[in-house]
């Protein structure tokens, strides 16, 4: 299934992207169904996660019964990012594509190569922003913006200390998101990454979360950025350096991953500053990340 969340008059609510197009509101279709499953009821995506596998089964039967007249035409659906408010920060892995690694160290005339473990970063609840959304850049404290395309894991199932055997059983559903950052301030910042990569409404998220049963391969998908419609990254989750396994156990060590948290898996080369001059996002620039089987972010950069 393909779900998301929507703005409604009442808030935000979740919602199943349905095969015509149309969104289904999902306690909406709950309630007329009779469910009496609170996570189907709460109206939030993030219930629905937590309800796990039963409130999943549930919904599947709802949305092969539900009547037409429940539905939600996309024209009129304003749509969020799937987990507007995500209780904790989003995880980020960093220098997980070899390519990407090598871009770098040309671009920065530095020796810099893959790790042994995998390099973890976070980005605040605050950054996360819309599909469709304007995305500010800030100016007077940037000039060095630059776009990143990534798959994003949702974790389905609490654990800590997960195995890789049992890792992709804790994945809930993936999504896309771009890891906008501000190049200038990640290395004013002693070349940590959390400063210049924490602006407000710089991870874009979407468009729908697509449970983890309708991806066939999470490790084969090809993912790629456009800039005004200029091809710029195009590359293939194959190529990541630490697949998903590997990457929620590592993280999982000692540290409690939640139902609902979210884990973005890296970017492939091709980004902004290793471009030949940089190439850095500006006023008006329209941002297009993409995901195979999932969807697009298309986001225009607007000065704040």
């Amino acid at each position: 299934m393909r779900l998301t969340t929507i703005l409604s008059t009442a808030g935000p609510i979740a919602v199943v992207e349905l095969a015509d197009g149309r969104f289904l509101p999902v306690a909406v279709a709950a309630r007329a169904a009779g469910s009496t499953d609170p996570a189907l009821l709460a109206g939030g995506l993030q219930a629905i996660i937590e309800g796990g596998d039963a409130s999943l089964a549930l919904l599947r039967e709802i949305v092969a019964t539900a009547a037409p007249e429940v539905t939600i035409s996309a024209d009129d659906a304003q749509l969020c990012a799937p987990l507007p408010t995500p209780a904790k920060n989003v995880f980020c892995v960093g220098r997980n594509y070899a390519e990407h690694i090598a871009e770098g160290a040309r671009a920065l005339k530095a020796d810099i190569s893959a790790t042994e473990v995998p390099v973890f970063f976070t980005k605040p609840p605050t950054t996360v922003t819309g599909p469709y959304a304007d995305v500010p850049i800030f100016p007077q404290v940037s000039t060095s913006i630059d776009y990143e395309v990534e798959l994003a894991v949702i974790i389905g199932k609490s654990g800590r200390n997960i195995s890789k055997e049992n890792a992709l059983e804790h994945v809930w559903g993936y999504t896309v998101i771009n890891d906008v950052t501000a190049r200038d301030v990640q290395r004013r910042h002693g070349g940590q990454f959390f400063k210049g990569k924490a602006f407000d409404d710089s991870c874009p998220m979407g468009p729908v979360i697509v449970t983890s049963d309708a991806i066939a391969d999470p490790h084969n998908l090809r993912v790629s950025t456009t800039v005004n419609g200029e091809p710029r990254q195009d590359g293939n989750t194959a190529q990541m350096i630490f697949d998903i396994p590997t990457l929620i156990a590592s993280l999982s060590e000692g540290l409690t991953l939640n139902a609902g948290d979210i884990l973005a898996t890296g970017t492939p080369s091709g980004v902004g500053y290793a471009m030949e001059p940089p190439h850095f996002l500006k006023d008006g620039d329209v941002v297009v990340c993409e995901v195979e089987g999932i969807g697009a972010l298309r986001n225009t950069m607007r000065n704040a």
